[in-house]
């Protein structure tokens, strides 16, 4: 199954403000989650959005809904929680 990507105004911001190497790699990681949620991705309990992916020290936070996977927060691991 193939996701399709949404970034929300937050994380956008956030990707922007990292460094070009570290967004690159990020993006990178995403795109391969696209296809079967792929990766080091674990579902959060009692928190939202339900899913973060792990990319080095920064997180990714996001919530599946049906064929798309909607991107909230990219920040540092200390931050995230």
């Amino acid at each position: 199954m193939r996701y399709d990507l949404e970034f929300r105004k937050r994380a956008a911001a956030d990707l922007a403000s990292l460094d070009h190497a570290i967004a690159d790699r990020i993006l990178q990681k995403l795109d391969r989650m696209r296809d079967d949620l792929v990766g080091d991705v674990k579902r959060l309990r009692n928190f939202s959005p339900d899913y973060r992916l792990r990319v080095g020290d920064y997180r990714v936070l996001f919530a599946v809904n049906f064929h798309k996977i909607i991107v909230y927060r990219v920040v540092h691991r200390r931050e995230a929680y």
